[in-house]
């Protein structure tokens, strides 16, 4: 459960469930901020059925964005959910436990956000301690509840199943967006017995389907830019227990996963979504570099098969 309000109240309780996207940030031909795309964007993914939106992730590329682009960018996103009445996460914190707290109190200027999702802290690789302790120090300081976010190929700080559940522990540390590139133990352990209020979202895209199998409460997927509808379709019929139609679904986009992650994320994403002109430019920024044609070109036939299934 998400426990939406300022550090040290008690806020009222808000589910966590489902699919939610992690927004590209489109740019114009000029480099900057394409914000009328990017408010289509956020509007078109929940009128297809997402649970809500997270702003300023990887997908984002927010390490590229300045801090007013990044103000920016969760205006235009704090906008249509609140609108349309989705949940929004953000993206904040670093390896620098007391720049992340400062990162942190700074969303308290948005009614709207829910919750943000905070890496485990990269590069530094503190112990397993030092990872719990990280937590520990920003949720008592957060004026909202925290996912944490496991993703040790790009952290290389693995975790084990005991200290997630240390962290389920931790008042305010309400879930993770767990990426950790496969079906693992530690999943497995997780899942089998779920700590309680403490959600666990799918991070990468190829092993939704199998983690919404064993239980997972839904995924945080770039995927779900394209055939969003279908990624919504496919956690519904594994709550409803519709494993026929589950597998069909997760296998095609499974498929379509692949394809848009055959690049650094989210060039191939930000390519195809140009070409059905959606955004401005298919640009990320430096150091990423625009999808090759071919890859983009890749992605169209599993898109038509898993709109299709």
């Amino acid at each position: 459960m998400i426990r939406a309000g300022q550090a040290g109240s008690m806020p009222a309780q808000i589910a966590l469930r489902g699919i939610y996207v992690p927004l590209i940030t489109p740019f114009g031909p000029d480099g900057e901020i394409a914000e009328s795309a990017l408010a289509d964007l956020a509007r078109q993914m929940i009128d297809s059925g997402v649970a809500g939106l997270v702003a300023l992730g990887t997908t984002g590329e927010a390490t590229a964005l300045s801090t007013d682009e990044k103000r920016r960018v969760i205006d235009v996103c704090a906008r249509a959910c609140e609108e349309r009445g989705a949940q929004l996460m953000i993206g904040a914190g670093s390896s620098d436990t007391r720049a992340s707290v400062t990162a942190l109190a700074g969303l308290s200027a948005w009614p709207q956000v829910n919750a943000a999702l905070v890496p485990v802290p990269a590069y530094t690789r503190p112990s397993e301690a030092g990872v719990l302790a990280h937590f520990t120090a920003l949720a008592s300081a957060s004026p909202v509840p925290i996912v944490a976010y496991h993703i040790p190929y790009r952290t290389a700080r693995p975790l084990s199943a005991a200290t997630l559940r240390a962290l389920a522990q931790v008042p305010g540390v309400v879930g993770v967006k767990y990426a950790t590139g496969a079906v693992d133990a530690e999943a497995i352990d997780l899942l089998g017995d779920p700590p309680p209020g403490f959600a666990f979202l799918a991070g990468d895209d190829l092993v939704v389907s199998p983690l919404l199998a064993l239980g997972a409460a839904g995924g945080i997927l770039a995927s779900a830019h394209l055939a969003t509808s279908e990624f919504v379709g496919l956690h519904a019929a594994w709550e409803s227990g519709d494993v026929r139609r589950a597998r069909a679904l997760g296998g095609v986009l499974a498929a379509l996963s692949a394809a848009e992650f055959a690049e650094p994320n989210p060039a191939v994403i930000k390519g195809v979504l140009h070409a059905q002109h959606r955004i401005p430019t298919p640009d990320p920024r430096l150091p990423l570099l625009r999808a090759d044609p071919g890859s983009v070109a890749a992605v169209l036939p599993r898109l038509a098969a898993a709109q299709t299934a």
